[in-house]
C-alpha cells in the first residue's frame, strides 16, 4: 500500500513517531464515548506495536491521516486521525476489519466519512477476496451515519463487551 491522497487528507502507513499521536487519540476520553472499556496508555502502546506488525506481516493495515497541505511533523503531531483495514477472524472466517478514529478536533467535518471511503476503496480494490466488516455499538449514532455512507449493509447485531454491537458488511 502507498499513500492515499484524498481531497483533503493524507493517508499513510503509521511510523514509529505517530506513536503518541496513537496514544492520545485513543486514550482520549471523548473518543471513546461509546466504549464501555476505553484502553489505557500500556494497551495502546501493545495495540501499536500490532499494527506495527500487521505491517511487515500483510504490506496493508492502519493508516495515519492529516490534512493534505499541511507539513508533516517529524513528531507525528499532525495525526489527527487513523483509519485502514486489517485483518481480522470474525466468526471463523478472515475479514478485513476497517476502521477510523479522529481526534475530537476534527470530528464534524467529514473526514471520517472521507478517509474511512479511501480505505475501502483501496481494499475492495486490492484485496477483493477478502470481505470488509466495520463493528459499530448500537449507541454511536454519528459512526452508524458513516457507514450508511459508505453503503454498508447490516449483518449481524450482538451483545459484546456489554453493550450491543452492529457488525455490517461490503
Amino acid at each position: 500500500m502507498t499513500e492515499i491522497v484524498t481531497e483533503r487528507l493524507v493517508l499513510r502507513r503509521f511510523v514509529e513517531t505517530d506513536r503518541q499521536a496513537v496514544v492520545e487519540i485513543e486514550t482520549d476520553p471523548e473518543t471513546n464515548r461509546h466504549n464501555p472499556f476505553p484502553s489505557d496508555t500500556a494497551t495502546v502502546q501493545v495495540t501499536f506495536d500490532s499494527w506495527l506488525e500487521h505491517w511487515a506481516e500483510f504490506g496493508y493495515g492502519y493508516l495515519a491521516v492529516r490534512e493534505r497541505g499541511r507539513p508533516e511533523a517529524a513528531d507525528g503531531s499532525d495525526v489527527i486521525g487513523m483509519t485502514g483495514v486489517r485483518n481480522r477472524e470474525f466468526r471463523g472466517e478472515t475479514v478485513l476489519n476497517l476502521a477510523y478514529r479522529f481526534r475530537p478536533s476534527a470530528w464534524g467535518k467529514g473526514y471520517a466519512a472521507e478517509a474511512a471511503r479511501a480505505a475501502l476503496e483501496w481494499a475492495e480494490r486490492e484485496i477483493p477476496a477478502i470481505p470488509v466488516l466495520i463493528t459499530v455499538t448500537a449507541t454511536n449514532t454519528p459512526s452508524l451515519r458513516v457507514v450508511e455512507k459508505l453503503g454498508f449493509a447490516e449483518y449481524v447485531e450482538e451483545e459484546r463487551d456489554g453493550v450491543v454491537a452492529r457488525h455490517f458488511r461490503r
